[in-house]
């Protein structure tokens, strides 16, 4: 008996536009401090299910768009967070850390849109748990001398594929940002910003909602893309000078300043390779009370 294809099982049609849900947890419905993340805690636990909530509302959304497949790619972390009993059965779940492309793993695979969800505002800006790849220690990340969150890198890797950012959903400040390099993205807030550690936030039925009736709406983009290939420069500040030296010894990165250093690479996929390279190893120097 022929099996049926991946993207036909369990009431998935077989053919139609396919998304990519690139899932981040800082920026879900009601997290507002590290035990609502950090996997071990009691809060983490509880935050799971939230986590799972949002995912979920997205990928009814989409699938009341006419998506034929829903990709969820675990991007925070231990990048084992979802609950997959919990997951909608609409989608499939890519779990697990060491995956080339990181948070935008999948992007390559021939999708027809990406969906940012619990993204949140870059290193050095103002947002609830605001940081770029490492919690701390990066103050500042720029590519080509644009500010860069994780949300505009994503994106413009995305774009290398030619496909679409759909929807983003995060904070306000994560919304703000995401209107700058994903404008004709959908942008749901779930929560405000009071300062790096507390919010005013919205209930999950109410998150959900939004959130589903944005990924509806932005399914009428996908497949619009086209690729944008060329060379980036990146640049990367610190919060003290001898994670700059450690990070200095991967070839093709040179320090730019104290605290700082910048690469260049021919493509964004280099790009956030050589970034993956340079923040493991600057994160390894970090030496206990002092940093």
């Amino acid at each position: 008996m022929t099996q049926p294809a991946p993207d036909s099982e369990a009431g998935r049609p077989d053919s139609g536009p396919r998304i990519l849900i690139s899932a981040d947890m800082e920026g879900v419905t009601g997290v507002t401090w590290t035990d609502d993340v950090v996997p071990g805690t009691e809060q983490w636990q509880r935050f799971r299910r939230l986590f799972t909530g949002d995912v979920n509302a997205a990928v009814a959304g989409l699938c009341s768009g006419a998506a034929a497949g829903v990709l969820v790619n675990e991007a925070h972390l231990s990048q084992r967070n979802l609950l997959l009993e919990d997951l909608d059965t609409r989608a499939r779940l890519l779990t697990g850390r060491h995956k080339p492309l990181s948070m935008m793993e999948g992007i390559d695979s021939g999708v027809d849109g990406a969906v940012l969800l619990g993204y949140h505002a870059g290193s050095g800006c103002e947002g609830v748990l605001s940081h770029t790849y490492l919690p701390a220690h990066i103050t500042g990340v720029w590519l080509d001398d644009a500010p860069a969150s994780e949300g505009r890198l994503n994106a413009t890797l995305a774009a290398e594929y030619g496909v679409p950012v759909l929807v983003v959903t995060g904070d306000d400040r994560a919304c703000a940002d995401a209107a700058e390099y994903a404008p004709d993205a959908e942008h749901v807030v779930v929560k405000e910003c009071v300062s790096r550690y507390a919010a005013v936030c919205d209930p999950p039925s109410v998150t959900a909602a939004r959130i589903a009736d944005a990924a509806e709406r932005s399914m009428g983009r996908a497949g619009s893309g086209a690729p944008a290939v060329g060379a980036h420069r990146i640049e990367i500040e610190f919060d003290a000078g001898h994670l700059a030296q450690a990070a200095a010894v991967v070839p093709t990165v040179a320090e730019t300043g104290l605290r700082r250093v910048a690469f260049e690479a021919a493509t964004m996929t280099e790009a956030m390779k050589a970034f993956k390279v340079v923040t493991s190893i600057a994160d390894s120097a970090v030496q206990g009370t002092y940093g």
